[in-house]
């Protein structure tokens, strides 16, 4: 065989073997915090697409008000985004399953909208990086809680109705939590924590990871830690 016809015999299988080096990775979904926006993840971003994920294996759902952070909660048009973006991840995922990494905001309506669709099982890993999974001392305990959405029945508020529906429940197969005692938002009356426990930490989490960067850098800084707790 000539060398010419040996390299055009060769290049199917060049491209065959191409396509099995692109691995196959669960999608990611990655949900931003109150009047945040997709574009806060450009760091986490940046890292997956580094570490071979394809732009189209990444969802950034835009949800809630930008401009009035007291009117969004989880009740409403607030899950809207996140939902459909969860599901069609789910849908087009080569591996049948999905990872998910939220900031703040984002980590409580996460969760709720896996809860919500029953799809906790199709979850392989869950981050929350400075959520406030166990509530914002800022919005008092329900029901003398600041009144506003944030913090009322479906808010942040400790022991709202939301959060006691939410504290507890089986949300993917590995769950991590990313914090910080110098957190600006969950941090803000000066005690990081409920019940003794910070409020960052998700129940039945595998590990928790301290920072020593404010509310946002722990989204901006941490992307590395992110996204190897999803790989």
């Amino acid at each position: 065989m000539t060398k010419v016809k040996l390299l055009l015999a060769c290049i199917p299988l060049l491209l065959f073997t191409g396509r099995v080096a692109a691995a196959c990775v669960d999608n990611v979904v990655l949900v931003h915090g109150n009047t945040g926006s997709p574009q806060d993840w450009d760091n986490t971003y940046q890292e997956l697409r580094q570490q071979g994920y394809a732009a189209t294996q990444i969802f950034r759902p835009d949800w809630g008000s930008k401009s009035c952070a007291a009117c969004n909660n989880h009740s409403g048009s607030e899950e809207t985004p996140v939902r459909n973006a969860i599901e069609s991840a789910l849908d087009s995922s080569c591996t049948g399953r999905v990872d998910i990494i939220g900031h703040s905001m984002g980590v409580t309506l996460a969760a709720q909208q896996v809860i919500e669709l029953g799809v906790q099982a199709g979850v392989d890993a869950f981050v929350g990086v400075a959520g406030a999974y166990r509530g914002l001392w800022s919005c008092g305990t329900y029901p003398f809680n600041v009144y506003n959405s944030t913090c009322g029945t479906y808010g942040l508020s400790v022991s709202s109705p939301f959060l006691d529906w939410l504290y507890g429940r089986a949300i993917a197969s590995r769950v991590y939590s990313i914090k910080s005692w110098s957190d600006q938002i969950v941090c803000a009356t000066g005690v990081c924590t409920v019940g003794g426990v910070h409020s960052s930490r998700i129940a039945g989490e595998r590990a928790s990871y301290t920072y020593p960067y404010g509310h946002f850098g722990l989204q901006e800084y941490t992307y590395e830690r992110q996204v190897a707790l999803i790989r």
